[in-house]
């Protein structure tokens, strides 16, 4: 069975004050055996990049309007004149603010809705075996 895996390499912005920020590599991964979610990989000064997943409906939200609680929320804004999706992230170990340019973000969301169209999702080839499988166990 084939899947669908739609990624994007990009700048992030931490910020550390509303004067402050530090580039952040990131990669952006879709796949369509996992259609709720997104993926996204922060390239920090470590040996291994810092993980972070939720649903891809909130990032599609997000760069719309304010949205999500808890651990993630996202809003869209405006730095430096251009257009940002902002990222909340929370953990035990600490918080981080993240901005992304929203072009970038908006143009793999599209493909990443392309891939598997809203409301789709649950019929995804191979989705109901593997939750069978799984609650089997």
């Amino acid at each position: 069975m084939r899947h669908t895996v739609v990624e994007r390499e990009l700048e992030l912005r931490l910020v550390l004050s509303p004067e402050d920020s530090v580039p952040v590599p990131a990669r952006l991964t879709y796949r369509s055996d996992d259609p709720y979610a997104v993926h996204i990989a922060f390239h920090i000064n470590s040996e291994h990049p810092v993980h972070w997943t939720f649903a891809r409906e909130l990032l599609v939200e997000g760069v719309f309007r304010p949205c999500g609680h808890g651990d993630v929320r996202v809003w869209p804004g405006k730095s430096e004149g251009r257009g940002v999706v902002l990222m909340a992230l929370s953990a035990p170990d600490g918080d981080a603010l993240l901005q992304a340019p929203v072009g970038q973000v908006s143009a793999w969301l599209e493909r990443t809705l392309r891939a598997v169209p809203p409301g789709t999702e649950g019929g995804q080839p191979g989705l109901d075996d593997a939750l069978d499988q799984l609650l089997a166990r």
